[in-house]
């Protein structure tokens, strides 16, 4: 296999390990960041460049992993400048299916070839390279973009046609926010009623309620400390993105209200986790 000149647009907490994945496994990489602080540690290994459309002329398959439908516009405005004809753009950020339709569309004009491909996972398995992606997109393009996938996630769901990717990463972090939601009152329950939170924790993380989500929280609920893996502003994105898409369920305005408060409360910078800090007021 000829191994083709990687970008990565999107340095934030979720995409610089994922691009020093790529670095680490030895592929042709020129990374963008729009702070351009966030690239001093590529510059030993890759290439670094300053303008969008430099990156996108020395690549042949572009990563982005962007904030929100904003952010995610502004830089594909950008990318649609230029020559893209036989490029593949990978976009593993979490935006709305309409903007994901839109970019996809966009892109395919100019003859190029577009995946949505979200994770399930925060900064621990994106530096571990054990994400989840799911992929929504064409075969053909599929197949050309798993060396690059496989360093990323420890699986790669291929869940159908643009935006079913996009679809798939909004159904699972509506259930996460329920699960965090959820967690959290119990904790505060068991406060209440005089458990210690460290056996409560373990009760919870040894019986059929425990999973990966709660167990990766649960240090953080010990010792009261909330330095953001997910921040709660980003769960709270993804909740009025799931509802937008047609999530109209009982639970779902709960969730929307709860978080939209502690975000107004000023919890929204912290992991998400955090929503116990807003509860407990």
């Amino acid at each position: 296999m000829e191994t083709e000149n990687i970008g990565f647009i999107g340095l934030g907490n979720m995409g610089h390990p994922m691009a020093k994945n790529l670095e680490k496994a030895g592929f042709p990489l020129s990374v963008y960041n729009r702070s351009p602080e966030k690239t001093k540690d590529f510059k030993e290994k890759s290439t670094v460049y300053t303008q969008i459309s430099d990156l996108v002329k020395n690549s042949t398959i572009v990563f982005t992993m962007l904030t929100d439908d904003h952010a995610a516009k502004a830089v594909y405005k950008d990318i649609l400048k230029s020559d893209i004809t036989g490029k593949l753009f990978i976009d593993m950020s979490t935006i709305s299916p309409q903007a994901t339709s839109e970019l996809s569309g966009a892109i395919k004009i100019k003859e190029a070839s577009f995946i949505d491909a979200p994770v399930a996972g925060s900064t621990v398995p994106a530096a571990e390279g054990t994400l989840i992606i799911m992929a929504g997109g064409e075969e053909k393009d599929m197949q050309r973009a798993m060396p690059y996938l496989e360093k990323l996630g420890k699986a790669v769901k291929h869940l159908g046609e643009n935006g079913k990717g996009i679809a798939g990463k909004l159904s699972i972090n509506y259930f996460l926010s329920a699960i965090y939601q959820g967690l959290a009152e119990t904790v505060l329950f068991a406060d209440k009623l005089g458990i210690e939170r460290t056996d409560m924790l373990e009760i919870i993380n040894q019986s059929a309620s425990g999973s990966g989500a709660t167990k990766v929280k649960t240090p953080m609920l010990i010792h009261n400390q909330y330095e953001p893996a997910f921040a709660l502003d980003l769960m709270l994105k993804d909740i009025l993105l799931a509802q937008n898409a047609g999530a109209d369920f009982p639970l779902s305005k709960v969730l929307s209200e709860t978080y939209q408060s502690a975000h107004d409360e000023g919890f929204g910078k912290d992991d998400v986790i955090s929503i116990i800090n807003y509860l407990k007021k």
